[in-house]
Formats: C-alpha cells, sequence, structure tokens
C-alpha cells in the first residue's frame, strides 16, 4: 500500500526541513510524498533554492501524513492567515501530522497542540511556550508523539522523526535499511537531548562560578553538593544560589543534575552497564539515574543504552 504524504511549503522555508524528511520517505519506497504551498506553484526556500510546482491545498485529497516544515519567521513573527488556512485544511485531511522545528508554531497557532506535548528547535521552545501556554513544550527532546500529532525539534531532527514514522509504518528493519542508506543514525530514539549541558548553559559572567562549573563538567562524580561548592569557593551557600540563578537561571542542584545526565549518557553509549553509570555520573543509584532520565528525556537508561549502544558497536557491560 502506497501512504500519500503532503509537505507543506512556503516563501522562506528551511529547505532541509522538506529535502531531509522527502529523502527519508523515497528511500523507504512506500509514500508518495508531494509538495503543496498555500497558493501552489513555487516557493522560495531560506537559502534561495526555489522549489518548483507545488500544488495548492485543494488540488489534495485524503492524506496519511501530513509534514509542515518550519522557518525562522513563524517563531518570529509567527504564521500568516494564508498558511494557518492551508495547514487546517490539509491536517484535516491528514490520518497524522507532523511538524519540523519550528513548523509547531503553526500546529500550535491553529490550537492543535493545546494540552498536548510538543517540542521545536531548542532556540525558539521559549518562544513557542509563551505564546502557546496550554502547549506542553518540552525543549530537550529530539521529537515528540502526542495523538496524532508529531513535532521534532531543529532541522535534522525532521529526518529522525521520519525515520521513526518509517518504523511505525513498515517496521524497525525499513527503518534501519533507509538509515544505512542514507548513512544516517537511525536510533536516535525520541527521548534524546537536543544538545549538552555545556553547549545549552551560557557560560558563566564571573571567575568565581566558571571556575565552579569548570569543575563540575571535568569531574562530575565528585562532590559538587551545594555545601562543598560553596566552601570552593568560598561564598555562603544562600550567595551561591543566587550567583546560579542571575547567571545560569536555574539552582546549583539542578544544573550540576543535567552535567551528571549528560555523562551517563555518554557513559551508556561507551558500553558501561546502569549501575556503573550511575555511579561514574556522580549520580549514585540505580533509581536516581532511571528518576533523572525519566524526568529530562522520557525514557530510560536501560532503554537508552539498548537503542543506542549496539549501534555504536561499544560492548555493553555491567548491569
Amino acid at each position: 500500500m502506497t501512504r500519500r504524504v503532503a509537505l507543506l511549503v512556503f516563501d522562506g522555508v528551511t529547505l532541509l526541513d522538506v529535502s531531509g524528511p522527502m529523502e527519508v520517505l523515497h528511500q523507504a519506497g512506500a509514500y508518495e510524498a508531494q509538495l503543496v504551498s498555500p497558493a501552489g506553484g513555487a516557493v522560495t526556500a531560506s537559502n534561495g533554492v526555489v522549489l518548483g510546482a507545488t500544488a495548492p491545498p485543494e488540488a489534495v485529497g485524503p492524506l496519511d501524513t501530513l509534514v509542515i516544515a518550519g522557518a525562522d519567521h513563524l517563531a518570529a513573527a509567527g504564521p500568516d492567515e494564508e498558511l494557518l488556512t492551508a495547514a487546517g485544511r490539509l491536517t484535516a485531511q491528514a490520518r497524522r501530522t507532523a511538524s519540523v522545528c519550528s513548523g509547531a508554531f503553526v500546529l500550535a497557532a491553529l490550537g492543535l497542540l493545546d494540552g498536548r506535548r510538543a517540542t521545536t528547535h531548542w532556540r525558539h521552545a521559549r518562544t513557542l511556550a509563551l505564546r502557546h501556554p496550554r502547549v506542553r513544550v518540552e525543549p530537550d527532546a529530539l521529537h515528540i508523539a502526542d495523538g496524532p500529532f508529531h513535532t521534532s525539534a531543529g532541522i535534522s531532527a525532521g529526518i529522525d522523526l521520519t525515520l521513526a514514522l518509517v518504523e511505525h509504518d513498515l517496521g524497525a528493519e525499513a527503518a534501519r535499511a533507509v538509515a544505512r542508506e542514507l548513512v544516517v543514525f537511525m536510533q536516535r530514539p525520541g527521548g534524546q537531548s537536543q544538545f549538552s549541558t555545556a553547549l545549552a548553559t551560557p557560560p558563566a559572567r564571573s571567575d568565581l562560578l566558571r571556575t565552579l562549573t569548570d569543575a563540575v563538567l571535568a569531574d562530575p562524580a565528585a562532590d559538587h553538593g551545594l555545601p562543598a561548592m560553596a566552601a570552593a569557593a568560598a561564598v555562603s551557600t544562600r550567595h551561591l544560589g543566587r550567583l546560579f540563578q542571575a547567571e545560569l537561571g536555574t539552582t546549583p542542584a539542578r544544573w550540576v543534575e543535567r552535567v551528571r545526565l549528560d555523562r551517563a549518557q555518554q557513559l551508556l553509549l561507551d558500553g558501561h552497564g546502569v549501575t556503573a553509570t550511575a555511579r561514574l555520573s556522580g549520580l549514585g543509584s540505580d533509581e536516581t539515574l532511571r528518576r533523572a532520565f525519566a524526568r529530562h528525556l522520557g525514557t530510560t537508561p536501560s532503554e537508552f543504552r539498548e537503542r543506542f549502544g549496539s549501534a555504536q558497536g561499544a560492548p555493553v557491560s555491567g548491569r
């Protein structure tokens, strides 16, 4: 059975949001994909590439899947009425709808994500949450499925999302075959972080806090409790807490936990078992590790290791 897929594009669209999912669908061989735009005809991507001969929404019949691509202006100014009208019409004709990157702003503006979990590019996540407070924005996920709506993080995450759709439709082996052909990593689950704490956190402005955060990043398993860090910095625990809030926008405990979670992910990918990972990352116990993975990534350490570690070719040791 051939599944009909429409990719909604428009002037200023990010080209990889379109070409990445389209190539996955093409390689899978069980999809008939077409480009659709609000008025039909040619549209120009943000990098100047012209996408010609797009269909207007009224020329599109029932769909298995609608994919809404993204663009920076959707987050900056919001989608225009013409795009919203086209998206609303196409969504009503589709069994499921997916968005890539800031394409989530289209679904949110239509009210389709109200009360649902969703993600977008980490740079736009705060804007999405503020503009659409009824959407449960999860800025750290690569892709999320909630009912018939699938949302993904920035740009290349559209490939991960589309591989997940192929896996759901055709099975894991079909998705792996596509990933091998495209030479991409098929096994990035939706729970994988978009970015590491070290990259996502702005650098500390003060020398004092920069020294402390560098020490945590260098050795997450060391004692980085609030009293120990305050003593190392020769300040009170209250003052240290204020510094973290002022410069990093979080508490010392939460920041340290995210650093340890980053290290735990890498340890699992390197082949360490759950117990060893908990100890070496500084999270301590299996249960603490499991809670951290569930809270921040929506998965378990074992599932993360099984879906990731084997693709790395590393032997899995320990529990």
